[in-house]
């Protein structure tokens, strides 16, 4: 994650403003340090010297310029202000939106409603491409950042706001939620993904199919498992009865980066330790400590595992 390295016309307007007025900033703090230090050398008491150093008690030219000169730069930087407001965050055509980011206590819901696919923590967009975000809260206030894409946005409960999104490179960009919401607010990371068009479309149609049940081996035991526990209480697969909106959708958790809101990479392993007792890994989650045994959560694993 590089900020300096802005990644969408958004950011870097930013990162524009940002430079120009760090180095505005810097060049006052060398000429006033150039003019203080000659007035102390010039103007010292030396040896010898009977009389205090002539006192100049005005100068009206000299007060205008000082006067004049930072009022003409703050209005120049007030222009470049407005400017970039427009440019990071330009009006918002449409209320139709491409992509609904939607901020839990501690994850992220992340829905494309043009296309009926529902996912988790990552969002996925085609490169060169300017689409429509929606921003909600299902809880308390979050904040959606991705410092090389653009600019924090809020997401307050009750009241969605807009904004476009663009990424110009395809890649793995790195954010988070910028406004503190409860115990695990560090651990509440997003990872924007940026595709071709072409590979977009293709995850858009793998995210589309409704997996294919396992009928042998721990994979078809961890089925029948998960939808006798209470997972399927919180979670949603298609295809399934589960059918719940307290946690993230795992219809496709298997093609998923991370887990856990990016406390651990996704993998058999890890999930093994998230199943045995997420609130070790994750302290204040909804998840419960189900008490599984080890042949429960093998099962479990090998199911999840499948959900691709």
């Amino acid at each position: 994650m590089d900020p300096f390295a802005p990644q969408s016309p958004m950011a870097q307007s930013i990162s524009n403003i940002f430079i120009l007025t760090l180095w505005i900033g810097a060049a006052v703090l060398i000429l006033v340090t150039v003019l203080v230090t000659i007035a102390i050398i010039r103007f010292r008491h030396r040896p010898g010297d009977d009389e205090d150093p002539k006192q100049v008690y005005g100068n009206r030219r000299l007060e205008i310029a000082w006067t004049a000169a930072p009022a003409l730069l703050l209005i120049f930087l007030f222009g470049l202000t407005v400017k970039t407001s427009f440019t990071s965050d330009p009006v918002v055509s449409s209320k139709d939106p491409d992509v609904v980011v939607i901020g839990h206590q501690w994850w992220w819901e992340i829905r494309y409603p043009k296309y009926g696919v529902v996912t988790a923590n990552e969002v996925h967009m085609p490169v060169g491409q300017k689409i429509i975000g929606d921003f909600e809260s299902a809880d308390v206030i979050h904040d959606f950042w991705v410092p090389e894409l653009g600019r924090k946005i809020d997401m307050i409960p009750g009241h969605p706001n807009q904004m476009y999104i663009q990424v110009d490179k395809p890649g793995v960009y790195l954010g988070t939620c910028a406004e503190y919401c409860g115990t695990e607010h560090a651990w509440m990371r997003i990872r924007v993904i940026a595709q071709t068009p072409e590979e977009f479309a293709a995850w858009i149609k793998s995210q589309q199919q409704v997996p294919v049940a396992p009928t042998t081996g721990e994979a078809a035991k961890g089925a029948q498992l998960f939808q006798a526990i209470p997972c399927q209480s919180c979670h949603t697969i298609a295809g399934t009865a589960a059918n719940g909106t307290v946690g993230p959708d795992l219809t496709h958790f298997a093609s998923r980066q991370t887990l856990g809101t990016g406390v651990l990479d996704n993998n058999a392993g890890t999930l093994t330790a998230w199943l045995s007792n997420p609130q070790a890994i994750k302290p204040g989650i909804l998840m419960p400590n189900l008490k599984l045994t080890n042949d429960q959560i093998t099962a479990l694993v090998a199911y999840m595992e499948t959900l691709k």
